[in-house]
């Protein structure tokens, strides 16, 4: 059960979700950019729940080469990094909507030629390529209502290559919520629920269709 203060987190982006995607893109990046006033604010790198997290995702990765890789909120690009590290051949994108915080992810990655960072939302980013490896966590919450659920979900299918990857995880059981426009154009191939941390959260792993 999500904690009280959480709950009224949750309300605050529900509520900005009744501004225009341009609007709703705005205050989002006022917001983060906020946020970010200080290095890592929700402790990415340190936290010992974090880590079990990005180390489960990579767990339930399909075994297989991935040539381009995207992640989608990538912050100050922790798990970015751990990509880099699990995936030295493939070409690696991180996104955010925090210019703060991507200056650090590039910081982060010192100067990986394989790896570029992306300052868009994706409500409104329109990507110059497809990729067949793609991230989605703990970002979709902050889009608030059904139908920027909706348009989210069709952008993130929009990055896949045929026969791609996608991986969302977000907080149990509102996952079940955040994913249902993934399940509903995707194939599941998996998903597995931990409910064993201070914090339960899902793994959904998707895949398109062969071309």
């Amino acid at each position: 059960m999500p904690s009280f203060p959480e709950i009224m987190h949750r309300t605050l982006f529900r509520t900005l979700s009744l501004l225009s995607p341009q609007g709703q893109g705005m205050i989002l990046r006022r917001y983060f950019n906020w946020k970010h006033r200080s290095p890592d604010p929700w402790k990415l790198a340190t936290d010992s729940y974090e880590q079990q997290k990005y180390l489960s995702t990579l767990q339930h990765l399909p075994p297989r080469a991935y040539r381009r890789i995207i992640e989608v909120g990538c912050a100050e690009g922790v798990f970015t990094h751990a990509l880099a590290a699990a995936y030295p051949d493939a070409e690696i994108t991180g996104v955010d909507v925090s210019e703060r915080a991507l200056a650090r992810a590039r910081e982060r990655v010192n100067g990986n030629e394989r790896v570029r960072f992306i300052h868009a939302d994706i409500l409104t980013h329109r990507p110059d390529q497809r990729f067949d490896l793609v991230f989605c966590s703990e970002t979709l919450y902050y889009l608030g209502r059904t139908d920027r659920l909706r348009r989210a979900s069709a952008q993130l299918c929009a990055l896949l290559e045929p026969d791609g990857v996608l991986v969302a995880v977000h907080p149990w059981p509102e996952a079940t919520r955040l994913h249902r426009y993934l399940d509903a154009s995707l194939s599941r191939l998996e998903e597995q629920v931990y409910t064993a941390t201070a914090r339960p959260f899902a793994i959904a792993v998707y895949g398109t269709k062969p071309a």
